[in-house]
C-alpha cells in the first residue's frame, strides 16, 4: 500500500502554479496585439478565407453574368461532338434541366442552333484552309460511299497530308451528295467539288477508294481527272482501288463463315455461362478445380464487329478444358464441343489474329504513316500461301478461299506498299528483296525490278518538277534573223518542243554524285527501333535529300483505308439513317466535318469567346 501524500505538498504546488500563471499573464499583456492570436478569430478567418476561395473556384459563382449567346454556342458544340439531334434544344426535358442550372436560360429554336453550327463551321474551316494553303507537299484523298434509304449517295472525302512541322494530318473535308451514285462520273464530280472547295486542284496526289463501289470505267474516269489535276505517274498505280480495312474485314468474315457451325456452338456455350449467375459460378468453380491458368474472361460477341467474335473465340479456346468437363458438373449443359471442333477454333483464331493485328494499328490516336503496312501484308500473304499447301486438310480448307481474295488486294496495292516501305530508312529496298524472295521464289527478281523501276520513275518526276523553268535567250539585235539564232549552239532550241529535256540533261550532267535516291538506297540501314518517327527523320535529312524528302513525305501520307478509325472492325454496311438523311445537305456536312475537326482543337481555342457569325456567299 502506497504512502499518502503530504498536504503541504499540495499547498506548495498550488502556490507555484499560481505564480507561473501570473507570470504568463504578464507576458501576454506585454506582447503587441498583432502577436496575440485569438483562436476563435483565427478559425473564423480561416473558414472565411476557404469559403472565398471556393466561391472563386465555383463556375456558377453568383457574380458572373449569364451569356445566352455563349450558352447557345456551347450547346451547338455539344450537339456536334455527341451526335445529338438538333431538336433536343426544343425538348422540354432538356430545357428544364438547363434552367435548373441557370434560371436565366431562354429556350432556343433549331434554326438558332443551326446558325451557331454554321458559325463554328465557317470559322474552323477558315483555319483548316490556312493550314492546307501552307503545306509544302501534296494531299491524298480517301472516298467512302454511304447510301441513304432514298438511294442517295453520300461521299465522304478525307484529306491526308504532311503539315509544315512534318506531322501527318488527317481531316474530313467534304460530304457530297450524289443523286446518282451508280453513275460512272459521280466520283469525278465529288473529287472536283472537293478540290475546288479547298483550292487544292494542283495538290492532288492519290485517291484511295472502296472496291465494292468501283469498276474499271469509274477508275479510268478518275485517272482522267488526275491527269488534269496532277501529272499521271506510275501508270495510274497511285489510284488505290482496294481498301485495306475492307479487305481484312471480308477475310475475317469469310473465315468465320467457313467455320460458322462451330463458331455458333461456341457462342451458345458462352451464352449459357454468361447469362446465368448459377451457371457462371459452376463454370468458375470447375476452372479452379481443374487449375486452368488462363486469365481471360468469357465475353459475348457483338455481331456488328468481327473483332469481338475473335476475342470470344480466343477466350473460349483457352478455357476449352473447362467447357469439355462442364457437363459433368452441370447436367443442363449439352453443348460440349469435340476435340476436332476445338482444333477448328484454334486454327481459325490463328488466322484471325493476323487480320486483327493488321487492322488494329489503325485504331490508335495517331493515324499511321504508310510505311508500316507492307510488313503486315507480305507476312499474311506468306502465311496464307503456306496454309494452302499444308498437310492438314482443315488448314487448306480454311486458307484457300482466303488466299484467292487476298491476292487481289496484293496485286492492287503491293507496288504502292513496297514503295512506301522503301521510304523507311530502317528497311529501304532490303525488306522488299527479302520478302519478295520468300513470296515469289524464282520470280522474285522480276517483281523486285518492277518496284525498283517504279520508284526511280516516280523520283524522276519529282526531279523534273523541281527544275527551274527553261530560260530562252533572245538575240539582243532585233535585225538578226531567227534562223541564224537557231543555228547558234548557245541558244536553246524550242522548235522540237524538247526545251525541258535540254534543261534536264544539263541538270543531270552537272551532278557530280549519284542521285539522291541511289545515294539513299546504298547507305546503311538504320537500327530497328520501336516508335520510330519516319517523318521526323526525313525532316532532319531534308537538306541532304531536298527532292527525295518531298517525295517521301507525299508517299508516307498516302492512306491505305477509306474507313474511319472508330469503324475498322464493323461488319455491316453503313448507311445514312433517316434523321441524317432529313437534314439539309450543308447542315449534315457541317456536323460531320466539325465532329472531326473539333477533336484537334487546342485548349486555348476552346476557351476563346466565339466571334460573331460571318456568313460568306456560296459557302458550303
Amino acid at each position: 500500500m502506497g504512502t499518502l501524500p503530504n498536504t503541504n505538498d499540495f499547498s506548495n504546488s498550488g502556490q507555484l502554479l499560481n505564480k507561473r500563471r501570473q507570470k504568463h499573464r504578464k507576458q501576454e499583456n506585454n506582447m503587441p496585439p498583432i502577436d496575440t492570436p485569438d483562436v476563435k478569430t483565427n478559425i473564423s478567418a480561416d473558414v472565411s478565407d476557404r469559403a472565398r476561395k471556393r466561391c472563386r473556384a465555383t463556375p456558377g459563382f453568383v457574380g458572373l453574368i449569364f451569356d445566352q449567346d455563349r450558352c447557345n454556342h456551347d450547346i451547338a458544340r455539344m450537339i456536334i461532338r455527341h451526335d445529338y439531334p438538333l431538336h433536343i434544344v426544343e425538348d422540354m426535358s432538356f430545357i428544364n434541366f438547363v434552367r435548373s442550372l441557370q434560371p436565366q436560360f431562354n429556350s432556343v429554336s433549331v434554326s438558332t442552333i443551326e446558325e451557331h453550327i454554321e458559325g463554328v463551321y465557317l470559322r474552323t474551316k477558315q483555319s483548316l484552309s490556312n493550314l492546307l494553303a501552307e503545306i509544302p507537299g501534296r494531299i491524298s484523298l480517301t472516298l467512302d460511299l454511304l447510301v441513304s434509304d432514298q438511294s442517295l449517295g453520300y461521299v465522304f472525302l478525307t484529306g491526308h497530308f504532311v503539315d509544315c512541322d512534318w506531322k501527318l494530318q488527317r481531316r474530313m473535308l467534304n460530304v457530297i451528295i450524289l443523286p446518282y451514285p451508280d453513275s460512272e462520273v459521280a466520283f469525278n464530280h465529288a473529287v472536283s467539288a472537293c478540290l475546288t472547295d479547298w483550292n487544292c486542284e494542283s495538290k492532288l496526289f492519290t485517291l484511295t477508294l472502296d472496291n465494292p463501289f468501283i469498276n474499271d470505267s469509274v477508275k479510268e474516269n478518275l485517272r482522267g481527272l488526275m491527269s488534269i489535276n496532277n501529272q499521271l505517274i506510275l501508270n495510274g498505280q497511285l489510284i488505290l482501288s482496294s481498301c485495306y480495312v475492307r479487305t481484312f474485314c471480308d477475310l475475317a468474315q469469310d473465315a468465320l463463315m467457313t467455320c460458322r457451325v462451330t463458331v455458333e456452338k461456341v457462342r451458345q456455350s458462352v451464352l449459357y455461362v454468361k447469362t446465368s449467375g448459377v451457371h457462371e459460378k459452376k463454370f468458375m468453380q470447375l476452372k479452379k478445380e481443374l487449375q486452368v491458368p488462363s486469365m481471360k474472361n468469357l465475353i459475348l460477341d457483338d455481331l456488328t464487329k468481327w473483332d469481338t467474335t475473335y476475342h470470344m473465340l480466343m477466350a473460349a479456346s483457352e478455357l476449352k478444358e473447362v467447357f469439355s468437363c462442364l457437363d459433368t458438373s452441370d447436367p443442363d449443359y449439352t453443348l460440349t464441343l469435340s476435340m476436332e471442333e476445338w482444333k477448328q477454333v484454334e486454327i481459325l483464331c490463328l488466322y484471325l489474329s493476323h487480320f486483327y493485328d493488321a487492322v488494329n494499328i489503325l485504331t490508335g490516336p495517331v493515324y499511321p504513316t504508310s510505311n508500316i503496312f507492307f510488313d503486315k501484308v507480305w507476312k499474311i500473304q506468306l502465311e496464307l500461301m503456306h496454309g494452302t499447301v499444308s498437310q492438314d486438310p482443315l488448314v487448306c480448307y480454311i486458307t484457300k478461299p482466303l488466299l484467292e481474295k487476298f491476292e487481289r488486294y496484293w496485286r492492287d496495292c503491293g507496288l504502292f506498299l513496297a514503295t512506301a516501305v522503301m521510304m523507311d530508312p530502317r528497311f529501304k529496298m532490303k525488306l522488299v528483296e527479302f520478302s519478295f524472295n520468300r513470296v515469289y521464289g524464282a520470280d522474285a527478281e522480276t517483281w523486285i525490278k518492277i518496284v525498283d523501276e517504279g520508284v526511280h520513275e516516280l523520283f524522276l518526276e519529282y526531279v523534273v518538277q523541281s527544275l527551274p523553268p527553261p530560260t530562252f535567250i533572245e538575240d539582243p539585235l532585233e535585225s538578226v534573223e531567227r534562223t541564224d539564232m537557231a543555228q547558234d549552239e548557245s541558244f536553246l532550241s524550242t522548235a522540237d518542243g524538247l526545251s525541258d529535256f535540254d534543261v534536264y540533261i544539263g541538270f543531270m550532267n552537272n551532278q557530280h554524285m549519284k542521285s539522291e535516291l541511289d545515294q539513299y538506297l546504298e547507305e546503311s540501314l538504320l537500327p530497328r527501333v520501336q516508335d520510330f518517327d519516319v517523318l521526323g527523320w526525313w525532316r532532319i535529312n531534308k537538306s541532304k535529300y531536298p527532292t527525295l524528302s518531298k517525295m517521301a513525305s507525299d508517299i508516307l501520307c498516302i492512306p491505305v483505308s477509306t474507313v474511319s478509325p472508330d469503324s475498322v472492325f464493323d461488319t455491316g454496311n453503313r448507311k445514312i439513317d433517316s434523321y441524317r438523311g432529313s437534314l439539309h445537305p450543308k447542315t449534315h456536312q457541317a456536323l460531320v466535318c466539325l465532329k472531326d475537326w473539333l477533336q484537334y482543337e487546342t485548349s486555348e481555342s476552346l476557351s476563346k469567346t466565339p466571334s460573331p457569325i460571318v456568313k460568306k456567299e456560296n459557302e458550303y
